[in-house]
Order: structure tokens, then sequence, then C-alpha cells
């Protein structure tokens, strides 16, 4: 059952849980949006940056193995605060490093912090909402977490600017601490039934979220689509910088423009499932049609890289940033689809590491190929194709998508390895 909460306790939380995405999303952009910066004050090249950035990464993929654990552990209530607060601590710690080492450490840090952020997203949505507006939350949370992506661009070069590059990490990662108090307060004496029986315990106990069928099908798709996306958000800044000569305060409009695109994308994907699904069509037909509409939207980026000026740039990177969060809303709402809400954490934190570990290798293989003199053009193509690629690799691995409330836990636990 959903957690029996009033209408106004909802919307507090759902509220609450839209604001941790942001912060979640301003801490990890500050490294890139201020990378000229920083870069010109710390002597890094490309690769030093690139080197950064596969870290962050590194620290995210191990974390998530952590997280999703730690998160059907503690609940919704108890993991939302403290991983708002790691992280947090984490991204303050950038306003004190000296030395590249120093920043390597900081950078693992904040990732494999921040990783609680993924489970603990989707299980706050599992648990707060029904299955039938499950869509539209995640599409909403999906959608205000990159008003995150927005808000970087637009309010860090002006802090940077007055304060400090430091600044920008010090007085970012105060506020997620004031966010984890806020949450403690307003879920206090809140149920949220998410946390596993004994029994259920012994059972997953027995079969880990590893070795179902379903868990490696999304995780490869994640794999695909999270690749891009992170190639996007750590090095999009650059490459205005590159092709157009932006920097400081002239990377804020253009890159609040491609990231309106996948607010967008993210709304109209929640919204046009939960609308179809609460109509009656099947949970395949849905996920299936909106993840195909996603994945051809992105196609069209290499043309980004044959814009006459940076905002026609801008508009093709905002389509194909909000095909990745139609089709990355769509694809959690199959994760809370297809499992049992006390393995949502673990499946969604598997899930995440596969797909950060796609990051990790699409960052550093960004900082060589560029470092080489190639361009993005490689860079652009592959993104290009990476959803199609996700989208069939689930097609072939779930012939039919069927919910958990459509059936019962054993026939889920069907598509486990072997079965």
């Amino acid at each position: 059952m959903t957690a029996l909460l009033s209408p106004r306790r909802r919307q507090l939380l759902f509220a609450l849980a839209l604001t941790a995405g942001i912060l979640n999303l301003v801490d990890r952009q500050i490294i890139a949006v201020l990378k000229p910066t920083i870069a010109a004050d710390l002597h890094w090249s490309d690769d030093d940056y690139g080197t950064l950035a596969a870290l962050f990464q590194t620290g995210a993929a191990f974390g998530f193995l952590a997280a999703g654990w730690l998160v059907d552990r503690l609940g919704v209530r108890r993991a939302n605060a403290f991983g708002v607060a790691a992280w947090s601590l984490a991204a303050m710690a950038h306003g004190w490093a000296r030395s590249f080492a120093a920043f390597m450490a900081c950078r693992i840090s904040l990732g494999a912090s921040e990783a609680m952020g993924t489970p603990a997203g989707i299980k706050t949505m599992a648990a707060i909402f029904p299955p039938e507006q499950r869509s539209t939350g995640i599409g909403l949370s999906n959608a205000i977490n990159s008003i995150g992506a927005i808000l970087a661009p637009l309010a860090i070069p002006i802090v940077a600017a007055i304060w400090g590059w430091r600044a920008a990490f010090v007085m970012a990662g105060a506020l997620g601490l004031v966010w984890a108090m806020a949450w403690w307060l307003a879920t206090r004496g809140v149920d949220f039934a998410d946390t596993p029986t004994a029994k259920a315990q012994d059972h997953h106990r027995a079969r880990p979220v590893w070795r179902e069928r379903r868990t490696w099908i999304i995780a490869g798709a994640k794999v695909l689509s999270d690749a891009t996306w992170f190639l996007m958000l750590f090095w999009m800044p650059d490459y205005f910088h590159r092709a157009f000569g932006l920097a400081g305060t002239e990377l804020g409009p253009p890159l609040a423009l491609a990231y309106a695109g996948a607010a967008v994308g993210s709304v109209l994907a929640g919204t046009l499932s939960s609308r179809w699904i609460g109509a009656g069509q099947s949970i395949d037909r849905v996920r299936k049609r909106v993840m195909l509409a996603s994945a051809l939207v992105v196609t069209p980026v290499p043309l980004a890289l044959l814009a006459p000026s940076a905002w026609s740039a801008a508009a093709v990177l905002a389509l194909a940033l909000a095909g990745h969060q139609g089709f990355s809303t769509s694809l959690f709402g199959l994760i809370a689809d297809v499992t049992p809400r006390a393995r949502v954490g673990r499946v969604t934190g598997f899930s995440a590491f596969c797909g950060n570990m796609g990051g990790t290798a699409i960052t550093k293989i960004a900082g060589l190929t560029l470092a080489a003199g190639l361009g993005y053009g490689p860079l652009f193509a592959f993104a290009a194709v990476s959803y199609l690629l996700a989208l069939g690799l689930i097609r072939l691995g779930m012939p039919r998508i069927v919910a958990v409330e459509e059936g019962t836990e054993g026939s889920a636990m069907g598509m486990a390895l072997g079965h």
C-alpha cells in the first residue's frame, strides 16, 4: 500500500524531494560550469578535467552498489536526510581543496555520496504515490531536477564573480544541510511502509537483485542512455566554449535553454504515460511507445556541430536532452513497475551503478578524444544512436512488461536468470 498521507503532507514531501534533486544537480554541475575559471587558476589540462569527471563517475558508480541497499535498509525518511547531508559536506570540501589530488578525493567523495540521490528519489516516489500517479511524479521530479542544471549556469558564475569559485561550492553545500534538517522535521510521524519484512529479507537474501534478468536488462539500458547524459552534463559547457568562445556568465543562457529541454521532456513523458495508463492502456505499450519517441528525438544531435550560433546549437541539444529525460522517466517508471517496493532501492542502485560506469567511460573517452584533436563529432554520433540501442535491448529482454501490481511478486521473480 502507498503510505497513508494527507494530500497536504504528500505535496510537502514531494516538494522537498524535488528540491533535493535540484541540489544534487547543482552540486555536481559547479565544476563543469566553472571549468574555464578553475582550470586557469589550478592549471588543469583537458585530460585532467576528464580524469576528474571520470573519478566522479567512478565514485558514484561504486557508491550506487551500497546506496541501493542502504536506502532499502534505512527507508525513505532516514535515507534522504543522510544522503543529502553527506553529499553537501562533500561539496563544501571542494572549497578548501588546493591540489589536484585533493580535488580527486573531493570528486570521488561527492560522487559516492550523491549516489544516494537516485535510489532514494525513486523509492520516495514509489512510497508517496499510487501506481497510476508514479509516472507523473517521476516525470515532474526529473523535470524539476533539470532546473538544477538550468540554475547552475545562471547562478554559479554570479556567485563566483562576487565571492570566488570556492564560495560556490561552500554555499551550495550549506543549502543542502539546511534541506536535511527540513526533511527530518517534515517527515516526523510518517510511516512509509517501505522497509522489508523479516520474511521478505530472507527471500531477498536468497536471490540478490543482480541474479534477476530484468535487473540486467534495465542496467544495460542505463549504460547506453546515461553515457550520453553524462557526456552532456560534464562536457556541454566545454563544447560551447570551444565552438563559440563562451565563458563565465556567457555560458548561462544557452545552457539554460538546453536544460529547459530536459525539463520539458520529463514533464511530457511523465504526464502522457500516466494519462495513458490511467485510461487503461497496458504498461508494456505505454513504456515502449514513450521510449521510442524519446530515442528518436535524440538522433539529430550531431546537427549541433553544424549550428551557426550558440542559440541554434542549444536548441538542438535541448531536443536531445528532452529525449534523454523522456527515456529516463520511462526507465525509472519501469523499475517501479516491475520491482517489489522493498527492492526498488537495490534495483535502482545497481542499475545506476552500471549507468555511471558508462558515464565514467564516456567522460574519460571524451577527454582523450578532444586531446587527440578529433573534436565532438565521434561523441555526438554515439549519442545519436545510444537510446535506440537501449530500447532494442529492452524489447529483446522484456517482450512483455507486466507490473508487479498486475500480477504477483512471484511472477515478477520469474524473470530471474535461468527461468
